[in-house]
């Protein structure tokens, strides 16, 4: 079995746009193709704020697939850790055989999370993004920046966090590395009454944003969200959103925004889209510039089995 490290992966994976085209290509995937992604597993350790899931997805036409295990300890900061951690295991499908551990301590999820934040924009927001707004501080709010300037061409973002600290080596690194405007702001209502483009990127476990704040034409794409006790959104977001589309509906009644939502029996299914839907053509994510849409993103064992898949592709020509 091939063992590649963290440092490894790093030198031949970044975020691009072919690593944004290779993660919308498994919400394709999710939409045309027989996919058996059984539900994720996880293990909640709540006396340290932490967390680990187990997610896999076996994609028809490819000789392997990913088993990824992902830990997400959200008082790591504290320790001058990073939140994130893991591997994936690449298998093969023919014979079940291990083939490759990618032992990316969490990188490639990272990417995977933040790519799919693009696609999601790419097919929901405005075409013309001058502002964004970011909720929360971390290491995954950077992603998603990295990743959406790849598809929206914003000069200016304004972020809220409760993390002093962080908030202001995150304004360092983002003006540094994509050359805009960071402007830090003392609630989350701000960044949204001033943003065309809000995404939330918190562990919260009740909701960081009120359906009251939004405007005509706001696009959010919520990836906070993946497990049962987590909720960004006030409810109402949902309900009231011209648009509304998860990674994968019966996954995001269980882990996302929509949970809360249908528990409340504010909204139904049969108005909601799956990104496959519109990554395919079948779906035009945004009907007019004043739509207020809304990604419920969870995250899917389809994007780990690219990402891993597309890892490993580089990692092999490389060498």
């Amino acid at each position: 079995m091939l063992i590649y490290t963290e440092e490894e992966i790093k030198k031949c994976v970044q975020m691009d746009k072919e690593v944004i085209q290779e993660v919308e290509t498994a919400f394709t995937d999710l939409e045309t193709k027989d996919v058996e992604m059984p539900p994720v597993m996880r293990v909640d350790i709540p006396e340290n704020n932490g967390e680990v899931d187990i997610k896999t997805a076996y994609i028809p036409g490819y000789e392997m697939f990913a088993l990824k295990v992902s830990s997400g300890f959200f008082n790591n900061y504290q320790l001058g850790l990073p939140s994130l951690g893991g591997l994936m295991i690449l298998i093969n499908a023919l014979n079940g055989k291990p083939e490759a551990l990618l032992f990316d301590n969490g990188y490639l999820t990272d990417v995977r999370t933040a790519a799919a934040g693009a696609v999601a924009a790419k097919h929901m927001a405005n075409e013309s993004v001058e502002t964004v707004g970011v909720i929360g501080a971390g290491a995954q709010a950077r992603y998603q920046l990295n990743a959406l300037k790849h598809v929206r061409n914003f000069n200016e973002v304004n972020v809220f966090s409760r993390t002093q600290r962080r908030i202001l080596e995150f304004k360092e690194e983002i003006e540094a590395t994509l050359q805009v405007k960071v402007n830090i702001l003392d609630s989350a209502e701000l960044v949204v009454k001033n943003s065309e483009l809000v995404i939330t990127t918190t562990p919260a476990t009740e909701p960081v944003i009120k359906h009251e704040w939004l405007h005509p034409g706001i696009h959010i794409t919520a990836m906070g969200s993946d497990a049962e006790h987590k909720q960004e959104l006030d409810s109402h977001i949902l309900k009231n959103a011209d648009v509304l589309v998860c990674d994968v509906i019966s996954q995001c009644e269980v882990l996302g925004e929509l949970r809360s939502a249908i528990e409340h029996k504010l909204i139904k299914t049969d108005r909601i889209k799956e990104l496959g839907e519109l990554t395919t053509g079948k779906y035009k994510g945004r009907q007019t510039r004043d739509d207020i849409t809304v990604a419920d993103l969870t995250g899917t064992g389809a994007q780990d089995t690219k990402i891993a898949l597309y890892a490993y592709k580089k990692l092999t020509e490389k060498k």
